[in-house]
């Protein structure tokens, strides 16, 4: 059974355009002109229950957007969605008592307060029995491991901490849909991996529906087995991790080791040369000339070591970006559209 379905959902801006000067500002107070701006282009996306999936794409590409539309933050210019079983849009209390959403870069909780009240105030929006919230809290905070820092205010607290008390305030209700939105954003390695850590526990456990957006790669393969690639308001990918790497990966990393120091001086014959620190030499070469590339090096040199290797997913994912731009760059643009006259 899914948990989100959506079907040609869109979300469009009209950005007004700022002329530079002062004349153009004064005119600007009687004729303006705007672009109109495609956030979401009509994207198609069904999420089963139960499921971990990551909504990647660069900046600007409609992931939080997405997650706004799905959450009821914000109404679509068209299309529908449904996230069990609800219209998000409509704001009905029985759908917002079933979904939390926690963005990297928003705070839920009152700055200057002990985290602990704040979860009081939860308590009292979502009308949580005084004993199941109390099992739930004291679950979560041992989970997170931040009953020690419960009364300190949450200025106080470093970005680690505070994200742990942003989820402990999100999971507090016992939602069965969880949208993340760059939650381990600007944390370091150790309280990346805390996170992650407890995110895949909570879901094994809890077997919650988690829609996770994130620009590092390293949370994606630590929790997901499905990826939902999304660029300039279109889905251009659905599907495994090392179905990105197969599909839009032209190329492997050959990496050879010389015998006797006994370097080329032709290597770039064989393919682009990444990196050379003698005898050792790592190439790009194309995949479809892998095997004839090998049997010459194997046939023309002495080679101590070789491996060859698909290249980093940071690598495909930033070169499917890149081709993404070029051919957004090449379309069309919008053409501004002038206000009427007053």
């Amino acid at each position: 059974m899914n948990a989100i379905e959506i079907r040609g959902l869109k979300k469009s801006y009209r950005v007004y355009q700022k002329k530079e000067g002062l004349w153009a500002s004064l005119t600007g107070l009687f004729q303006r002109e705007y672009r109109d701006v495609e956030a979401v282009r009509g994207i198609d996306l069904d999420v089963e229950q139960g499921e971990f999936v990551a909504f990647l794409g660069p900046n600007g590409a409609g992931k939080t957007t997405t997650l706004k539309l799905l959450s009821g933050v914000i109404s679509p210019s068209g299309g529908q969605a449904r996230v069990l079983g609800h219209v998000p849009w409509q704001r009905e209390n029985e759908y917002r008592r079933r979904f939390a959403l926690v963005m990297g870069q928003k705070n839920q909780l009152w700055w200057d307060l002990p985290a602990q009240e704040s979860f009081r105030l939860h308590q009292k929006i979502y009308r949580i029995d005084t004993d199941q919230f109390q099992r739930t809290l004291d679950e979560l905070v041992d989970m997170l491991d931040v009953r020690h820092v419960l009364k300190q205010p949450v200025r106080e607290l470093s970005l680690g901490e505070r994200m742990k008390m942003e989820l402990t305030a999100a999971l507090l209700h016992s939602p069965e849909v969880l949208f993340l939105d760059e939650p381990t954003i600007g944390l370091d390695v150790i309280a990346q991996h805390n996170v992650q850590k407890f995110l895949k526990h909570y879901q094994e456990k809890r077997k919650i529906t988690i829609l996770l957006t994130s620009h590092y790669m390293k949370d994606i393969a630590a929790l997901c087995r499905r990826v939902v690639i999304i660029a300039h308001g279109d889905i251009m990918y659905d599907g495994s991790l090392a179905g990105i790497v197969d599909r839009f990966s032209g190329h492997k990393v050959l990496s050879l080791q010389f015998a006797d120091g006994r370097m080329p001086s032709d290597l770039a014959r064989y393919g682009e040369v990444l990196e050379v620190v003698e005898p050792k030499a790592r190439l790009k070469v194309d995949r479809s000339s892998i095997a004839k590339v090998l049997s010459s090096v194997l046939a023309n040199h002495t080679i101590e070591d070789v491996s060859v290797e698909d290249p980093p997913l940071e690598d495909v994912i930033a070169e499917m970006f890149a081709l993404s731009a070029e051919d957004d760059q090449t379309a069309p643009n919008n053409s501004p559209v002038p206000s009427p006259q007053p």
